[in-house]
């Protein structure tokens, strides 16, 4: 199935709600999920983690923490004004407007992908994940980071009477999926079997897969030490059963070379 790009920039319509916002700030959340993904990225000879793809880049947050562990770093995001920022915060990388769907890169092309909360934004979730592994050189990684359907809140708002409201709610996503699917039209949410089976007949093997919970910073931020708390509590939860109810799933896919 082919797409043209602008049918499909049309049908992310309203940019918010539909597409989400980038991290402006780098905090303790931030700098927790770079550690996972550079545990989980693979080195290349070189000692780097070789070519670099930030699959939906935002203002360059994730790109500027990879360059320097990076032989390059590539980032796409279909919002131009995002990318004029990144190229600030980041000259040394290299940025496309481009979609997730229609990847502006060969094959094989890249050791590390990033696709950090993006897939559930995206118009078309399989084709995305297609296009990561087709663009992931054999031996190369796709770090995925994707909404966790049995996190007890919606952190990507609602819609009611026609109107969207921002902020976190309550227990939507433990709706059957028509309800839920009507409250949160805007934005997808994966259980564990729902965000494999993208990468069903893909050539690559699961690493790992996992939840983690939330950072907490703006909370760490207004009551420090009962944020502080949540945090240790919760975290300690990530060794346990209750790591099912994380904020997000962590996916970690390696190309196989099936010649």
């Amino acid at each position: 199935m082919t797409l043209d790009a602008t049918e499909i920039l049309e049908l992310h319509g309203e940019r918010a709600a539909q597409r989400g916002n980038p991290s402006m700030v780098w905090r303790a959340g931030q700098k927790r999920r770079l550690d996972l993904i550079l545990r989980w990225a693979s080195t290349r000879a070189d000692g780097t983690l070789g070519n670099v793809l930030v699959d939906g880049c935002g203002v360059g947050m994730y790109a500027h923490a990879l360059e320097p562990h990076s032989h390059a770093v590539h980032g796409i995001d279909i919002e131009p004004e995002h990318l004029e920022i990144a190229r600030v915060n980041v000259p040394e990388a290299r940025y496309a407007l481009a979609l997730g769907e229609q990847l502006p890169y060969g094959d094989g092309s890249f050791d590390l992908v990033l696709s950090h909360e993006v897939l559930e934004h995206v118009y078309d979730d399989a084709m995305a994940a297609a296009e990561i592994v087709r663009v992931l050189a054999p031996g190369g990684r796709a770090v995925i980071f994707a909404p966790n359907r049995l996190y007890p809140f919606e952190t990507h708002g609602h819609y009611w009477n026609g109107r969207y409201h921002f902020g976190n709610t309550p227990l939507i996503n433990y709706l059957p999926n028509a309800l839920r699917n009507h409250l949160a039209p805007h934005v997808r949410t994966y259980t564990r079997k729902g965000l494999l089976a993208l990468f069903l007949g893909q050539p690559v093997r699961v690493l790992h897969l996992t939840e983690i919970y939330p950072g907490y910073d703006n909370l760490v931020y207004s009551r420090p030490a009962l944020g502080k708390w949540i945090r240790r509590v919760t975290y300690a939860l990530e060794a346990s059963p209750l790591t099912t109810f994380g904020i997000s799933h962590l996916l970690v896919v390696e190309k196989v070379n099936n010649e």
